[in-house]
């Protein structure tokens, strides 16, 4: 079976309902019509046996009225030839019996049953009717005249009737059942209308859009209805949400902002008076204060900062964009990341320059990013690469290292917010703040572009930024290799 096609349903509870509909129309006719086909037909089959035994006797009481005996010898009247003739008007075979059942005349060979006075049964595929003949004499011998007619004729008239009564019983129900479809497509056309309809609206999540109304003020009609005042109501609903959301996301970029001039305030006094401590107690309890309070003011600043960039990205309040060289923000990016990065090496390769049309202290904080998440994450000695090249008409940036590699599973969950790894370096007091990827994607996402990480092949992570290139060239080819 392909995939997304639907297995056959044996049960009529999940057919569609135009099937049930028309299953329920053609059942019950079928039912009906069967019901008077065996009606019908038992009577006409009865009448039509019955016209024939009727037949039957009637000829044989009027040829037993033509026979004559003899009064003195009882013997009959008549040669076979005359008994012929007298059975012109039959047709079936005649025969003239005593008691005895010894033929006195016929008018062939066929054999007969025994005479009964009176009677009328089968014999031998026959229907034989025996009738006493008249006589005035009391003494003489009584004789018999029998007349057969063979059932081929009635039987073949009863099969056709029954023939014709299943086809007839037959025929009904299939007119019965495209009848049934018909009638009930159109009853649910409407429906099937406000199915697309509804598709429509879970592939574009689009309640704003309105379900077609009926032409008839029915059922179907007042659904129809109901299900549009549902969608504005949801659609309102979402409108309120998403302007809740909007001022939330702004409120938090401009408290962000607003956070920063204070912090920078508080870490310039707390610099100047952490100098000023060293300098005079160097050793003293108020030194060790007041530089936790400095790394703690630190680490806020670099918090504040983070989700300030991230608010700012779900507000959508982009930086100025202008064209610029990727492989010189990488190159910039290793310069700065280089003096912390301890025993790790540092390799940059790159060719021609790779323009993209970009905010350039985004895209720097995006390759810084994914540089001190390899070093935070990978044992000393560790070489991490960055790749910048022009791939398939996009502008790749790509860092990898050879350290442990991702958690399994942590593919797509590592680019979310708050979420830290386990990494040699993560041990030591300033582990970050969680937020490094999840800016890394929203950098990505924000110029267009994409963010994916994956085990290499020779373990270590690999992370693959993916930005639209801009055609025009942003400055003259670049070539920088670099190791530390």
């Amino acid at each position: 079976m392909e995939s997304g096609e639907r297995p056959l349903a044996l049960s009529p509870s999940r057919w569609p309902v135009r099937w049930r509909l028309a299953g329920v129309s053609a059942g019950l006719t079928f039912v009906i019509l069967l019901v008077f086909a065996a009606g019908v037909g038992r009577l006409v089959e009865n009448r039509l046996r019955a016209d024939f035994r009727g037949e039957l006797e009637a000829k044989a009481n009027e040829l037993a009225l033509s026979v004559r005996l003899d009064p003195a010898t009882g013997e009959p009247l008549v040669e076979e030839s005359v008994l012929r003739q007298i059975a012109q008007g039959a047709d079936g075979p005649i025969r003239l019996v005593d008691s005895q059942g010894h033929a006195l005349a016929a008018t062939d060979d066929t054999a007969f049953p025994p005479p009964e006075p009176g009677s009328t049964v089968s014999f031998n595929g026959l229907e034989v009717a025996t009738r006493q003949v008249l006589t005035t004499s009391l003494t003489q011998p009584p004789a018999f005249v029998q007349y057969a007619r063979d059932h081929d004729e009635l039987d073949a008239t009863v099969n056709r009737l029954w023939l014709f009564l299943g086809v007839g019983v037959g025929g009904g129900a299939l007119l019965a059942t495209l009848a049934g479809l018909w009638i009930a497509g159109r009853a649910m056309r409407p429906i099937a209308g406000l199915t697309a309809t509804a598709k429509e609206i879970a592939a574009t999540r689009d309640p704003s859009l309105h379900m077609p109304q009926p032409v008839t003020d029915d059922e179907v009609a007042e659904l129809a209805r109901t299900l549009d005042s549902m969608l504005g109501e949801l659609d309102a609903a979402r409108t309120e949400s998403e302007q809740m959301v909007q001022a939330q996301r702004e409120f938090v970029a401009d408290a962000s902002h607003e956070l920063r001039t204070p912090l920078t305030s508080i870490l310039a006094n707390l610099e100047l008076l952490h100098d000023r401590l060293e300098a005079e107690r160097p050793d003293g309890e108020e030194t060790e204060m007041v530089g936790s309070a400095l790394r703690s003011s630190r680490r806020m600043r670099r918090l504040v900062g983070d989700l300030l960039m991230l608010a700012r990205a779900d507000a959508g309040r982009f930086g100025e964009r202008a064209r610029c060289d990727l492989a010189e923000i990488a190159e910039a990016a290793v310069a700065e990341v280089r003096p912390v990065a301890d025993e790790h090496s540092l390799r940059l390769e790159t060719g021609d320059a790779v323009a993209v049309t970009g905010n350039t202290d985004e895209l720097h904080r995006l390759t810084v990013n994914l540089l001190d998440n390899a070093v935070r994450h990978t044992p000393e000695g560790s070489t991490v690469t960055v790749t910048v090249e022009r791939r398939d008409g996009a502008a790749v940036l790509e860092v990898a290292d050879d350290g442990p590699g991702l958690p399994a599973g942590m593919e797509a969950q590592v680019f979310s917010r708050f979420v830290r790894g386990g990494g040699p370096a993560d041990l030591a007091a300033d582990s970050g703040t969680g937020l490094g990827l999840a800016i890394v994607r929203a950098v990505a996402e924000s110029h267009g572009g994409a963010v994916t990480a994956v085990t290499g092949p020779n373990g270590g992570a690999r992370f693959t930024v993916t930005l639209p290139a801009s055609d025009a060239p942003a400055g003259a080819p670049s070539k920088v290799s670099a190791k530390v």
